[in-house]
């Protein structure tokens, strides 16, 4: 990894739940994990399915500090904090941040409520890693790491959501999921949020005919991300949190359909790789 590396590594993309079986091996069934390098430091986005590879793999590659980051605590995007094997190394440093529940419950609370028994079989106790959890207020402008910028905003979505931008080496990438539009709007503070990133991941759970059924889910479209996407300067757009019952096919159909409108964007996929 070369220090001017800005890379974006998906390692689950599917909202809702995992999914499995031939019609989903292009796109994945991990739920929830996106991996943001900025040269040699790691940062990881939701702890859904994909996380249980994504540590494997960077243990692997001898990464040792971690920074956690949630967007909100769904099941789909936390499921995989157990799993998680730096957790459970003495050599491995995690933080975790959170600020979808700022003034309800802190991060430290969220862990150790889904981490337990009868969920889960030990508490966060067990972990011999150097653990520590930090809450912050959305909207706060975070600073993890020595030249790494993390702004954030909260989402429409229910209970809560927090969106992120991470600025490193003048280059951006905004990830915006879980997050539901106001029909024909386009939101002024939004768009300020994601003005000028290089990729923004967006919430593409549904097409535009299936949002009437689904409003209030909390969830987006392709063609409302390619709007913002247009309208705020971003040269791609990665079409995230997969409906678990969007085939491979179907998805390669939606994926056509948005690049018709705007050629920068893409379905994304399990373990893909955009450099920036």
């Amino acid at each position: 990894m070369q220090e001017n590396t800005f890379r974006v590594r998906f390692w689950g993309v599917r909202g809702s739940l995992p999914v499995s079986g031939e019609q989903f091996l292009r796109y994945g069934g991990n739920t929830p994990c996106i991996e943001v390098r900025c040269g040699s430091e790691v940062l990881i986005f939701d702890a859904g399915s994909g996380l249980r590879e994504a540590g494997l793999t960077l243990k692997s590659e001898g990464i040792a500090e971690f920074d956690v980051f949630f967007t909100h605590s769904h099941y789909d995007h936390i499921i995989g904090l157990p799993y998680f094997k730096p957790i459970y190394s003495c050599s491995s440093a995690v933080r975790f941040w959170s600020g979808h529940l700022y003034g309800t419950m802190s991060t430290r609370e969220m862990i150790g409520e889904f981490m337990r028994p009868p969920w889960f079989p030990v508490g966060p106790g067990i972990c011999e890693a150097s653990l520590d959890c930090l809450d912050f207020r959305p909207g706060d402008v975070l600073t993890p790491r020595t030249g790494v910028s993390v702004r954030t905003m909260s989402l429409v979505h229910p209970g809560g959501c927090v969106g992120y931008r991470i600025d490193w080496g003048g280059r951006a990438v905004a990830l915006i999921y879980d997050t539901e539009h106001e029909p024909g709007i386009l939101d002024p503070a939004l768009l300020d949020f994601i003005a000028g990133a290089d990729l923004m991941v967006y919430d593409c759970t549904y097409l535009e005919s299936e949002m009437p059924a689904y409003r209030g889910y909390g969830h987006s479209t392709g063609i409302h991300g390619s709007k913002l996407a247009k309208a705020a300067g971003i040269p791609r757009l990665a079409m995230f949190h997969h409906d678990p019952s969007r085939t491979d096919a179907a998805l390669a159909a939606m994926e056509q359909e948005v690049q018709t409108f705007f050629p920068g964007a893409f379905a994304a996929r399990d373990r893909q790789v955009i450099d920036l």
